[in-house]
């Protein structure tokens, strides 16, 4: 097995791993990956010993270790977006007391960069670094609705519109429409088209060359966020805290 080719099975286990928080055992890792399990043994002992990951004694079971949290220290906390909006976020998540995301678009999906949890018992499964489609939810709606016509064409034209929900747009021509409205509402939902009964509103962050650069959302079960509520409440408080936000990037738009 060749340096590089170790390095990029290596990350894909790391990258498997992000996605059992609570970790998986080794038989079923391999299965995961495509590799046997006497390659992904010899891969975990590697990354064990340099603390990328971690054996729980009692369940066989191998999840991240804190090696990878001290390489990501800085990326996040030096964010300027996420410096700049935290303080915002935190004021409306208490204003609403409903869970608030921070996103940003990476290589055609959405990644949470932020989220501020709210009171409520029922609380939203997501976690920082985590990430979504874009077609199905609000935030991955807002930041499509930026793209020139041949990027946007070129973007939607290789989704693979898996029904997440019977909710979930699943054709081009209907997601299309759904960006050209979003586009001249300035906010987009997600009407339980990536969780069931969970409803979502984004609106856009935009730099100082008027792009957007990241987007927001509130989310909750449809029984709390609902269309009366959007419109009689939310709306005009996305509105208020996307420009808000927007300014400290330089942002000078209305």
């Amino acid at each position: 097995m060749s340096n590089v080719q170790s390095l990029e099975r290596a990350l894909t286990i790391l990258n498997k791993l992000s996605e059992y928080p609570d970790g998986i055992q080794i038989a079923r890792l391999s299965e995961q990956v495509g590799l046997t399990k006497s390659t992904v043994h010899r891969l975990l002992a590697t990354l064990s010993s340099m603390n990328y990951v971690v054996k729980d004694e009692e369940t066989d079971k191998y999840k991240l270790g804190l090696q990878v949290l001290f390489l990501s220290r800085n990326l996040l906390n030096n964010s300027n977006i996420v410096t700049i909006a935290k303080p915002y976020l935190e004021r409306l998540s208490q204003e609403v007391n409903e869970t608030v995301h921070l996103c940003i678009e990476d290589q055609g999906e959405v990644v949470y960069i932020d989220k501020i949890e709210s009171n409520q018992t029922i609380r939203m499964y997501s976690r920082i670094g985590s990430r979504a489609p874009m077609y199905c939810t609000g935030v991955g709606k807002i930041l499509l609705s930026d793209k020139d016509p041949d990027t946007l064409e070129e973007i939607v034209s290789n989704i693979n519109f898996i029904p997440k929900t019977p909710n979930t747009i699943t054709s081009k021509e209907e997601f299309l429409k759904e960006i050209e409205t979003v586009r001249n509402q300035g906010y987009a939902l997600d009407n339980a088209e990536n969780e069931a009964v969970l409803m979502c509103i984004a609106s856009p962050i935009y730099d100082h060359r008027g792009k957007i650069v990241a987007s927001f959302s509130i989310s909750g079960p449809n029984n709390r966020v609902t269309m009366d509520v959007i419109n009689q409440t939310l709306i005009e408080k996305m509105n208020y805290y996307s420009i808000a936000i927007s300014r400290n990037l330089g942002y000078t738009g209305s």
